[in-house]
């Protein structure tokens, strides 16, 4: 069997899994998401490196007790953001999550002056405040002493491989953002050079050949109660170890990541960057030859559920209720789910895009609210499949995929099933999957991907929804130039 490990943002899992992709034991632990004055949002490397410890020596007792050689550990996790390191892989100074904001002013140049369409035209990368481009950008003004102290600028997943391995090492998906040029999968130099960042190209870590394995050190397999010289797979990061755990085969197939944000993938054969094109989502590279995941991560996803339950005053177990009580449409109350702070980066970038309620009436009631936001950001996941090249099955999994009600209505919104895989834990099962195949003994692609429960649209509902999704279209066209604008702000 293989351990599968997948860092999120706020918690760790570990899963010993078998070759049909069953989980035998999961075991987890929360990390801490530190969030600061001026949109930083950091976590502390050492904490998440013993988070994996935690949840890995958990597992490894179980393999233990039942007498199951472990095969290889295989680590996913949480992408961008930047996580500088020395050459020992010690920290310099927190790792800077994803969620982060203090690049923002630098990204709103980029967009300005066209450095970010110029990327996106070389990389297919749309860029935001918390990927690596900004970031490194913000520090070379602001802290350049971190830099000149730092050995490599990389991700979740690569600092916790080098800790456990002393190898430095990146995998192709995460390395992909905005830099990689996924086709040949290596660095642009246009790029780097068009954000001003040419002369720190050496903290950029060579991507990993495809099917590379890392050995555990002596110290690190100890502390892991696993056996020294261990095969370890680094990556791919967990958008793209979501899709393929989730059941992603064949170009054109897509997976819904419904989690606190939308991560809505495409499998394709080729990469198509339109110069002129909207400079959104991201072109990623796979562990699988001529095969690529086009991106959009919209910003939109469980966050909202969870705003529009406080405002009523319940909590997520009543979710099937509240939906049951308002038909499709809810009673005529219509959303846009643009709720962060940042607006959205998928399909379309608009920093100052906002959520709203129309068709509210004395009668509207908490399930109209719930069932209108719900709706919105199934709407949204269509939306981004669609610009990603949606042609075949559609997968989905994270928290908000459990509920049987709201998956009706991605399916109804889509016109199309969606699938759901059994196994709640796709990033450790895609993890594991590359770990596999790098060991020269590939898992049966078909046979993981046949566990899944399948909604299927109401056909009613379907019709009902797709002339909503056309009305969903034409009012973020006439919001896009309020948004524009700006927003007006507050009398303080």
């Amino acid at each position: 069997m293989i351990i599968g490990v997948d860092v999120g943002t706020s918690v760790t899992k570990a899963s010993l899994l078998r070759r049909d992709g069953t989980a035998v034991v999961t075991r987890s632990v929360r990390s801490s998401l530190h969030r600061l004055p001026g949109g930083r949002v950091e976590q502390d490397l050492d904490e998440v490196i013993d988070s994996v410890v935690q949840v890995v020596r958990a597992v490894s007792a179980d393999a233990a007790l039942a007498q199951v050689p472990v095969e290889a550990l295989a680590i996913t996790g949480q992408g961008d953001g930047l996580w500088l390191r020395d050459h020992s892989g010690q920290p310099v100074g927190p790792a800077i999550s994803w969620l982060d904001a203090r690049a923002a002013q630098v990204l709103a140049d980029w967009e300005r002056t066209g450095v970010s369409r110029e990327v996106h035209s070389l990389t297919g990368a749309g860029m935001f405040p918390g990927c690596a481009g900004p970031l490194l950008a913000h520090l070379a003004e602001e802290e350049p002493e971190r830099l000149e102290r730092a050995a490599v600028a990389g991700y979740c997943v690569d600092a916790i491989v080098h800790r456990f391995t002393g190898e430095i090492t990146v995998d192709a998906s995460d390395a992909s953002m905005p830099f990689l040029d996924v086709r040949q999968r290596t660095y642009s130099a246009e790029a780097l050079r068009a954000c001003g960042l040419a002369e720190h190209r050496d903290l950029l870590a060579e991507p990993a050949p495809r099917g590379k394995l890392f050995a555990l050190t002596k110290s690190s397999a100890e502390l892991l109660d696993l056996p020294a010289g261990l095969p370890v797979s680094a990556g791919p990061f967990d958008l793209p170890s979501c899709a393929f755990g989730a059941g992603v085969r064949n170009p054109g197939d897509g997976v819904l990541v419904i989690g606190t944000t939308l991560g809505c993938q495409v499998l394709r054969d080729e990469v198509v960057v339109e110069p002129d094109g909207e400079p959104a989502g991201m072109w990623l590279a796979t562990p699988y030859p001529q095969h690529y995941l086009r991106v959009m991560p919209a910003m939109v996803g469980t966050a909202n559920l969870d705003w529009v339950l406080r405002v009523v005053g319940v909590d997520v177990s009543q979710l099937e209720s509240l939906l049951g009580s308002s038909s499709p449409g809810a009673n005529g109350v219509a959303a846009l789910s643009f709720l962060s702070s940042s607006g959205e980066r998928a399909p379309f970038v608009e920093p100052n895009a906002r959520g709203q309620f129309t068709g509210l009436s004395l009668d509207t009631t908490p399930g109209d609210l719930v069932r209108a936001m719900c709706e919105a950001v199934a709407y949204a996941a269509r939306h981004n499949l669609e610009a990603a090249g949606l042609t075949g099955e559609v997968s989905a999994c994270g928290g908000g995929a459990r509920s049987t009600a709201w998956s009706q209505v991605f399916a109804d919104v889509l016109g199309r099933p969606v699938h759901v895989p059994l196994e709640e834990g796709v990033g450790a099962r895609g993890a594991a999957m590359a770990a596999w195949a790098a060991l020269g003994d590939p898992v049966d692609h078909e046979r993981w991907a046949a566990e899944r429960r399948t909604v299927h649209p109401e056909p009613r509902a379907a019709e009902f929804y797709e002339r909503g999704y056309r009305a969903y279209l034409d009012t973020i066209e006439n919001a896009r130039p309020l948004w524009q604008r700006g927003a007006p702000g507050s009398l303080r």
